[in-house]
């Protein structure tokens, strides 16, 4: 196998170089590893520069825009997504291209991951269990897929499409319903990569962006044989983000979801 590393950064000169080390410290070598700069004004060209490896720059455009760059510039049929202030455990491809091996029906395989902050591990929730298998359901409440950790053939997004770049957040949650809507996932139940948390944000706030588009992928499922599941599911988020819009009051933001809800 063939493996294309997708590296999307911005402002991380102090953390992507430690990302691609994790790369090249790989057991099995991937073929490239390409680094998406999306508008970076911090010291990252610099040092991308010191690896031989692909580097991009493209204008700020979000990292929806920056991956799908990876996607369409990727050389090979296997694609490895690495954010920037996350590592890989070294033997983290090996073990995926060896599941690949012994599943070859299965396209789409992620990993167990570990959760650092402050220097210090952090507790994983268990509602986060990871999914595998034909896991659609699974995936409706929220993200349980650290994209870190995501190995996929190229060919899945001609038939699910890229990364919507309308998402500010959210768009691995969006991307992932679309695969597990079609494909089987494979899974690693072992913490292959890590990722650092950074500071802390007010976690009202957090939520209630999540929520909103939460919603407005679900919406895109409700045509889908999970119909009933979804507006379920839609329908407990809405709740939720309407207890945020009553605290900021800012009940604008329900509007684009009234309708949907009054079908």
């Amino acid at each position: 196998m063939e493996i294309s590393v997708v590296i999307p950064t911005f402002n991380r000169a102090n953390l992507v170089f430690k990302a691609i080390e994790s790369v090249l410290k790989q057991t099995y070598k991937a073929s490239e590893i390409i680094v998406i700069d999306d508008g970076s004004d911090d010291e990252t060209k610099k040092i991308v520069e010191n690896y031989d490896i692909k580097y991009f720059y493209q204008k700020n455009s979000g990292v929806s825009s920056a991956r799908n760059k990876g996607i369409k510039v990727a050389r090979y049929d296997w694609i490895a997504f690495l954010d920037s202030d996350d590592v890989w455990r070294e033997d983290k491809l090996q073990k995926q291209v060896d599941l690949h091996i012994k599943n070859k029906d299965i396209l789409f395989f992620h990993t167990g991951e570990k959760w650092i902050r402050d220097k210090k591990p952090v507790k994983y929730p268990k509602r986060l269990k990871k999914p595998e298998g034909k896991c659609f359901l699974d995936n409706l409440t929220t993200c349980k897929i650290a994209a870190s950790s995501v190995l996929c053939h190229k060919k899945i997004f001609d038939k699910v499409g890229m990364f919507d770049t309308g998402f500010r957040v959210c768009e691995d949650y969006d991307m992932w319903l679309r695969i597990s809507l079609h494909y089987k996932i494979g899974l690693i139940d072992e913490n292959l990569i890590t990722k650092y948390a950074g500071e802390r944000n007010q976690l009202s706030k957090i939520i209630f962006a999540i929520d909103r588009y939460h919603i407005r992928s679900l919406i895109k499922f409700l045509n889908t044989k999970y119909r009933r599941e979804v507006l379920n599911t839609i329908k407990l988020k809405y709740e939720i983000l309407k207890k945020g819009a009553l605290k900021y009051n800012n009940m604008e933001i329900m509007e684009e979801f009234n309708e949907i809800l009054l079908k």
